[in-house]
């Protein structure tokens, strides 16, 4: 039973560090500069 304990321990640490190095990757690499223009450029008549 200390067993699984220990696992679902790692694995959920394991899952947070994941989801940090992908948001320090996507912070890094200016994925959250401009979240308002993609919503306006369907708008726009480029043709």
């Amino acid at each position: 039973m200390l067993a699984s304990l220990y696992l679902l321990v790692f694995l959920s640490v394991a899952l947070g560090v994941i989801f940090a190095l992908g948001f320090i990757y996507a912070a890094k690499t200016n994925q959250f500069k401009d979240i308002e223009e993609p919503k306006y450029q369907m708008m726009r008549d480029e043709d």
